[in-house]
């Protein structure tokens, strides 16, 4: 027999045991700490021992260690809902603030009267650039990117020229052109690369306004080359095939192709817009008001050679996706009619089905008559049978073809509402002398 004391064991100690205990009739067996924590999951009939603490010690355990694991499933949810609760203050605190003070600056590039970058992604503020430019607050709110447009406008104020066309939203002056985007893109290359030739003849405000032009007329071109290969593939795949994928895709390109005409059609109507305003294409003349140049207020041929000009490839742009439309259009109307002809033969072929089984039925009343349990004296008629079969058949047969012949007539659709035979009319001369004349009468 082993007799041992514990005192001070951790194990025990975390448990809030702090008593002794005997382990009694463990023969050959040296225990020792480590040894305790397994013993402890091991049966309550191990650690009898006299006085009886061993399934006492046992249950305390086990009732420790939950109560510990609902301490921390509570910990844990309080924890989540602590967090929650953040989250929902933090987001309630940014509704109330609104707009932060950054968010009245906007993001420039800035480009220099040789064309070079002077300020790239610069941010300025709203009313420094009212100030230092002679604009009003409001003039800003069609450059605002943050602000959804889709009318183009080309506003002209006393010493700037404010455009906003598509992707393009720049501030022209008579020296300077401020491009509200990211430098690095192909825009602002671009724009620096038109900016930087002189070889034109332009003032530098016309070349940084051809330079806009240039860059929203080759993305309308590039969106249209992109919408003709799509509607262009799928009209190919429908003439072979028509199914539902095909359908749902095609609606979809006509409301995209819809979208694409009316900002081309808006782009138009801005150009054209600015050519019926003589007194605002005369002030877009930058550089001759800085030089106190005096023109007339119809003498602005260049700047119209050039919103002519993009005008016009604008509006072969436009025509283009009309036609496209139309061809959309066509095809769905015809698409349609394809669908609606193969619904009425499934019809049609459904109704000869019930026209023929209604005729059979027919058929089968009579046969039905001569197998009730009465007398007819036809019973040892010799030619009876075949005699009804036939008419059962004949009467089956003409059933039939009432009916078909009714549904042919019935499908036999013309443009005009009465199906009442065209009436020869005689041709006759208008002459006074003829018309009492008598038609046998020569």
């Amino acid at each position: 027999m082993i007799s041992r004391r514990f005192f001070g064991n951790p194990c025990f100690a975390s448990l809030g045991v702090h008593s002794s205990f005997r382990i009694t009739s463990l023969p050959s067996i040296s225990v020792s700490r480590p040894s305790l924590v397994r013993l402890v999951p091991s049966s309550a009939s191990t650690y009898t021992s006299a006085t009886g603490h061993g399934p006492w010690l046992y249950g305390l355990g086990i009732r420790h260690l939950s109560w510990l694991r609902r301490q921390r499933a509570e910990e844990q949810s309080e924890l989540s809902e602590a967090q929650a609760e953040h989250e929902k203050a933090v987001i309630f605190e940014k509704v109330m603030k609104g707009r932060q003070p950054t968010d009245l600056k906007l993001r420039c590039t800035v480009l220099d009267a040789e064309g070079n970058v002077k300020t790239v992604s610069g941010h300025f503020k709203k009313s420094d650039l009212s100030a230092e430019h002679g604009l009003n607050p409001r003039d800003f709110r069609k450059i605002d990117s943050r602000v959804p447009n889709l009318v183009p406008t080309i506003l002209v104020r006393k010493e700037a020229v404010l455009v906003n066309v598509l992707h393009i939203r720049a501030l022209i002056k008579a020296d300077e052109v401020i491009l509200f985007d990211t430098y690095g893109s192909v825009d602002s290359r671009l724009h620096s690369h038109n900016l930087k030739t002189k070889t034109s003849g332009l003032t530098y405000e016309f070349r940084a306004l051809e330079s806009i032009l240039l860059s929203v007329l080759s993305a309308l071109e590039a969106e249209m080359v992109f919408i003709r290969n799509l509607v262009g593939g799928l009209l190919a795949e429908l003439e072979e095939d028509i199914d539902h994928d095909r359908f749902k895709r095609l609606l979809y390109y006509s409301r995209r192709l819809d979208g694409f005409r009316n900002r081309a059609k808006l782009v138009q109507d801005a150009l054209e817009e600015l050519q019926d305003q003589d007194e605002d294409m005369n002030d877009m003349y930058l550089t001759d008001k800085r030089n106190n140049v005096e023109r007339d207020i119809d003498d602005h041929d260049d700047l119209e050679l050039i919103l002519e000009s993009f005008s016009k490839q604008v509006e072969e742009i436009v025509n283009e996706a009309e036609n496209m439309q139309n061809n959309v259009q066509s095809t769905q109307e015809i698409v349609e009619l394809i669908l609606d002809s193969n619904r009425n033969a499934l019809l049609a072929l459904d109704l000869k089905v019930s026209i023929a089984a209604l005729g059979i039925g027919t058929g089968t009343l009579l046969a039905g008559l001569f197998g009730m349990n009465l007398t007819s004296h036809m019973e040892h008629h010799p030619w009876a049978f075949y005699g009804m079969s036939g008419m059962s058949a004949a009467f089956a047969i003409l059933i039939a073809w009432g009916g078909l012949r009714r549904l042919a007539q019935i499908r036999k659709v013309g443009l005009s509402s009465t199906h009442a035979p065209r009436r020869h009319v005689k041709p006759w001369l208008g002459g006074p002398g003829l018309r009492e004349r008598p038609h046998d009468v020569w």
